[in-house]
């Protein structure tokens, strides 16, 4: 939520009127609160409450690329040197296997500053309420003491985070000589974890990095499709505040949407009616779909099931209705504008009491009163939620990168393959339109090596692997110009500018591009002649 008064009065306030389980205050006006649904109604009505909203499920986007990214020119020796000494490299993910060799120093002490794990018991890092949050010395005893993960649990079942944290910045990855600090993010279930979660962690990484007076670049391989993605939701709004808070560069990827079919946009005129026709994979418990419009619009919409049961046309007076076709159970909801927004969501949730959804054609019917716009999109879920199997028959690949990477602040990584030079098929591609999200740059994702949680290594595919390429750029970057005091304030959009200026263009392409943004990651400090 985003409130207005001082934190002390404001914590003590929603106390005093609505029951809280537990709360956290993540800065700049934002708050994380648990209370009972019931409680909703009360806490809208607060005065210095300005907005809430409540969690989204957000998804992981599942060594040769250090030469296509320029990276390896940097760390030579014989040219810059560097390795990130001195900059924090961030990593909210699945957890990073500390015990693999790719984070522990030469004498055989850990690399990693802090572990937080969100979801474990033991002492929570100071200002949170939960979790356990482990030290470098913590973690040093873990390791010596033969049998690390009895101390800590498995710090990553995962695997996903290892394989992130060791691009960024594993002794064989982007920034060797930089200082980690990880957060292992709290499941939610379904391979899910809660858009705040990751609220919680950008606030416990930049806290530390104040604390220790160091830049910090942060690495977030999550996305999801639940939203305008227009940066308009209240945690793409926090993004984009954390990003302004201290010497920080966040790195999100554009995810694995590009090829799945999960985006349609329409055009409607008055007194006119779409019929939008969508296949459900065999499997599915459940499933959304996200509709946008301008609220200025008049819209009705219903849904046809692929056994012929419809939905009546609901108009937004209908606000929340619910229906019941055997074990299957289908929600509308209309939202309402927000303080960000004139867009208005209209919201489908549907879900199998027991088994499963019928799997096959379905159609979201939309019928037009008066219009103003006309414009509208639908997002079905993200792959990682309903498979390739799940996807709309004439859909819209532009506006398919993942929220948050439609924040305002952050550096989007898209992918491609480095090896035959062509961007990644499934790689997320940003609106074409102006003034509306598209990636910064595209970095390889596709066959990368990287260290596997247990030992050993492996290869990884997805946008999820592109991201750390650019957060590893970005520590070595802060290196040159923070620590080694080239350019005092070479992070956020500075740091962006370079290296939307150094990428690669691609030939034929216009910039910044939907699918490349401004090119290649090349991460360069020469600039005219002139070295930083």
């Amino acid at each position: 939520m985003k409130y207005s008064s001082p934190a002390e009065g404001f914590f003590s306030q929603l106390g005093q009127n609505v029951s809280v389980n537990y709360a956290e205050d993540l800065g700049q006006g934002f708050a994380l609160a648990d209370i009972p649904e019931e409680s909703l109604p009360v806490l809208y009505s607060l005065p210095f409450v300005e907005d809430a909203e409540i969690p989204k499920r957000v998804y992981i986007d599942a060594v040769s690329g250090l030469d296509s990214a320029c990276i390896r020119r940097l760390q030579d020796e014989n040219t810059f040197g560097l390795t990130g000494k001195g900059v924090i490299v961030g990593i909210i993910d699945t957890g990073v296997d500390y015990s693999h060799p790719e984070f522990r120093r030469e004498n055989g002490e850990t690399r990693i500053l802090y572990f937080w794990d969100q979801g474990a018991q033991g002492s929570p890092p100071e200002g949170f309420v939960s979790g356990a949050e482990y030290s470098s010395g913590m973690l040093d005893a873990a390791l010596l003491s033969g049998d690390p993960f009895s101390v800590t649990g498995i710090p990553d079942r995962d695997g996903h985070g290892t394989a992130v944290a060791g691009i960024a910045a594993g002794n064989t990855g982007s920034a060797p000589g930089a200082d980690i600090i990880a957060v292992k993010v709290r499941p939610g279930g379904d391979d899910f974890s809660r858009s705040a979660e990751l609220m919680r962690g950008i606030k416990y990484i930049t806290d530390k990095a104040r604390l220790l007076q160091m830049p910090a670049a942060i690495n977030i391989s999550y996305g999801m499709n639940e939203g305008s993605h227009r940066g308009d939701s209240l945690f793409e709004e926090y993004l984009t505040a954390a990003a302004g808070v201290w010497k920080l560069s966040l790195v999100v990827p554009t995810g694995n949407e590009g090829g799945a079919g999960h985006h349609y946009s329409g055009m409607m005129t008055a007194s006119s009616r779409s019929d939008i026709s969508f296949f459900t994979a065999a499997g599915l418990t459940g499933f959304y779909l996200s509709l946008w419009k301008d609220f200025a619009d008049d819209l009705r919409v219903g849904l046809i099931l692929p056994g012929g049961e419809r939905t009546p046309v609901l108009d937004s007076g209908a606000e929340v209705s619910r229906f019941g076709y055997g074990d299957i159970y289908v929600t509308v909801i209309y939202g309402q504008p927000t303080r960000y927004s004139i867009s208005q969501e209209v919201f489908f949730d549907i879900r199998a009491r027991e088994g499963f959804i019928p799997a096959g054609l379905w159609k979201l019917v939309v019928v037009s009163g008066n219009i103003a716009n006309g414009r509208f999109d639908v997002w079905l879920p993200t792959v990682a939620e309903v498979t390739t199997g799940t996807y709309f028959a004439d859909p819209d690949n532009y506006a398919t990168l993942t929220i948050p990477s439609t924040s305002g602040k952050v550096i989007r990584a898209a992918g491609y393959n480095d090896r035959i030079g062509s961007a990644a098929e499934f790689s997320g591609v940003g609106w074409n339109a102006e003034g509306l999200a598209k990636p910064d740059v595209t970095a390889p994702c596709v066959g990368i090596t990287a260290p596997r949680a247990g030992g050993g290594y492996g290869s990884f595919t997805g946008t999820s692997f592109a991201a750390p390429f650019a957060t590893g750029a970005a520590a070595l970057l802060m290196e040159q110009g923070i620590v080694r005091g080239r350019s005092p304030f070479l992070y956020g959009e500075k740091l962006k500018a370079y290296l939307h200026r150094s990428a690669v263009r691609i030939q034929g392409a216009g910039y910044p591009s939907p699918v490349y943004g401004y090119g290649r990651l090349c991460a360069a400090l020469e600039e005219q002649g002139v070295i930083l």
